[in-house]
């Protein structure tokens, strides 16, 4: 853990929600979907193959759990996850909620228009809502 810098980007778009055992769990603060980033708090991470096999694992049961509370949620028609890094290097991983004719539907997330930011109130109720799910999702 020592060493862990948050990417500046993922920082200036996000509220941390939670801390999972390897993960910090980030809201994105955009008002247009359900949109939730898992990065491990690990140190020069770009690629899964970075992390040791029981990172890895462990990664993929957090991604699970928040698969599992962003459907809660959102009730979407389908749960997105999603690693690029090709602008933000750092190991990451998008989950987010799509819904039949949302902004990109049926295309990717990625680049299309612009972020919305939330109404405080709005973004404080999501953020309650995702720390509950993700409290009962483990």
């Amino acid at each position: 853990m020592s060493g862990f810098i948050l990417d500046r980007r993922l920082e200036a778009e996000t509220i941390l929600a939670v801390s999972l055992p390897l993960c910090d769990v980030l809201l994105r603060d955009d008002a247009r979907t359900l949109w939730v980033i898992a990065v491990p708090r690990r140190a020069g991470l770009e690629e899964v193959h970075d992390l040791g096999a029981e990172d890895q694992a462990q990664l993929m049961i957090e991604i699970a759990r928040i698969s599992k509370a962003v459907a809660q949620i959102a009730q979407p028609t389908k749960v997105n996850t999603g690693m690029l890094g090709n602008i933000v290097r750092q190991l990451h991983v998008h989950v987010v909620a799509r819904t039949e004719g949302d902004f990109a539907w049926p295309g990717p997330v990625w680049g299309v228009g612009e972020r919305v930011v939330m109404e405080a109130d709005a973004r404080a109720n999501m953020l309650t809502q995702v720390q509950a799910a993700l409290s009962e999702a483990g």
